[in-house]
């Protein structure tokens, strides 16, 4: 996983409640076992219409979107389709649950931001089209001036800072396991099988 201690760029706007993942990826797209590739079948349904709302702004890398972003089935496609298509962050007043997870796992920034937080960096990417979400020191800035701190869990900040996936956090403590494996006989014989 890639790290992500910070990502600027354009904001795309989707003002909707309730996207479900369905919406995000639609389930004739799930047929493929690798990460990459989703992108171009983004909330596919949707994008056929010319005045859907990621059509106004390409090449965005921050979503804000509506409360409960991301409910529904548990389909992590959905946030490597986010992800696939250039999104590194989505700013939402809520996430649902399983999809919060997945968006950590996978390597996109889920944030959360109260209402009045949330609209005023709409109203001031309305004026100049820009964020910079800093997972570092948990800010939001945008040119203009305006700085928005927001919470994020400690243990998903390191995971996104440092692009750290089960694996990579295992292989930290890669000395530790060496040094108990040494220090205890194995329970079977593995030569003998």
């Amino acid at each position: 996983m890639r790290p992500l201690p910070s990502v600027t760029g354009r904001v795309a706007v989707l003002d909707r409640r309730d996207v479900d993942t369905d919406q995000i990826i639609p389930k004739q797209f799930l047929k493929r076992i690798e990460r990459a590739g989703y992108g171009e079948f983004l909330f596919y349904d949707w994008m056929k219409d010319p005045e859907f709302e990621l059509h106004a702004t390409p090449g965005a890398s921050i979503l804000i979107a509506g409360r409960n972003f991301g409910c529904g089935s548990s389909r992590e496609h959905a946030v490597w389709a986010l992800d696939d298509y250039g999104f590194r962050a989505v700013i939402a007043p809520s996430f649902g649950d399983i999809f919060r997870s997945n968006a950590v796992n996978a390597g996109l920034a889920p944030i959360v931001l109260g209402a009045e937080e949330l609209a005023a960096v709409r109203d001031a990417v309305a004026d100049v089209n820009e964020l910079t979400v800093d997972l570092e020191q948990l800010v939001i800035s945008h040119p203009g001036g305006l700085r928005v701190s927001f919470p994020f869990d400690a243990y998903a900040q390191e995971t996104l800072v440092h692009g750290l996936d089960a694996v990579a956090r295992t292989l930290q403590r890669e000395d530790e396991i060496a040094a108990y494996e040494a220090s205890h006989a194995p329970r079977v014989d593995a030569l003998a099988l």
